[in-house]
């Protein structure tokens, strides 16, 4: 067979076409292909380099600002789904999801038995990029615990979303202050962070019944009974989540106040 060998190769005038010299082409303009066959890879510093395609099924073509990668490609977009928790676990990115927003409440405060009642947990909201993220853990606060006459009613506990941002739960009425009602928890850490209601103190109609709690982000408290001292109490969990407990009529027992929760909305990465 024979061989020619040429150091370059060019067009006769050498201004319009190109230049085929050292294993390299040199274009004096746009240089033009119809039909490109490539038996082997692409590489090089050009800004319209693509990347290797295997192993990137079903994924498509994204800028980062610096370079073009391989990304895949999320079913829509806006708002995924939404996870909620009312006691302690993990929460896990789904594959297609790269930004969250959290909601934290606290637990509520627990009321006394004298019409004295419990502060609500505070809340904590906040949006986060997750697209690094495998997990995070969950913490739901368990609510302070009613009690009798003249007693300090159980404080609320804290719930938290990893270390990204918490709301601390409310306090138990008469525990700051003699006949006074609980002071309400606060958010940490969030967007945005609010303070739950704080609960009543001891009235000038005591002996007829129940008194109303601090309500937290998400609702209201109990129901409450005309000289039905123990009616809050029979009805503790018929309340929001991190609401404080109600007080109850003298010589009755004060309701708990309820757990906290965590509320995750997933959206589309």
């Amino acid at each position: 067979m024979s061989k020619l060998k040429v150091s370059a190769l060019k067009d006769l005038t050498g201004a319009q076409g190109f230049m085929l010299a050292g294993g390299g082409i040199t274009a004096s303009t746009t240089l033009t292909c119809s039909n490109v066959v490539i038996n082997g890879d692409i590489r090089g510093g050009s800004t319209f380099v693509v990347p290797p395609m295997g192993g990137n099924e079903g994924k498509a073509l994204r800028s980062t600002g610096s370079e073009y990668v391989w990304s895949g490609v999320s079913a829509g977009t806006g708002i995924r789904s939404m996870q909620v928790w009312t006691g302690n676990g993990t929460w896990y990115r789904p594959d297609d999801v790269g930004t969250i927003i959290v909601t934290v409440v606290g637990a509520g405060g627990g009321g006394s038995g004298y019409t004295e009642s419990g502060g609500a947990g505070g809340m904590a909201e906040r949006v986060i990029n997750v697209e690094n993220t495998s997990s995070i853990s969950v913490s739901v606060g368990n609510p302070g615990g009613g009690t009798n006459y003249s007693g300090c009613g159980g404080n609320g506990n804290t719930s938290s979303f990893g270390g990204y941002c918490s709301a601390s739960g409310g306090y138990g009425a008469n525990c700051r202050q003699q006949h006074a009602g609980g002071i309400g928890g606060n958010g940490s850490g969030g967007n945005l962070n609010v303070y739950g209601g704080g609960g009543n103190g001891h009235g000038s109609h005591w002996s007829f019944g129940c008194v109303t709690a601090g309500m937290s982000y998400i609702g209201g408290t109990q129901p409450s009974s005309h000289q039905q001292g123990n009616y809050s109490h029979r009805h503790q969990s018929h309340c929001a989540w991190g609401a404080g407990g109600n007080g109850a009529q003298h010589g009755n027992r004060g309701a708990r106040g309820r757990e906290g929760i965590v509320i995750v909305q997933e959206f589309y990465g």
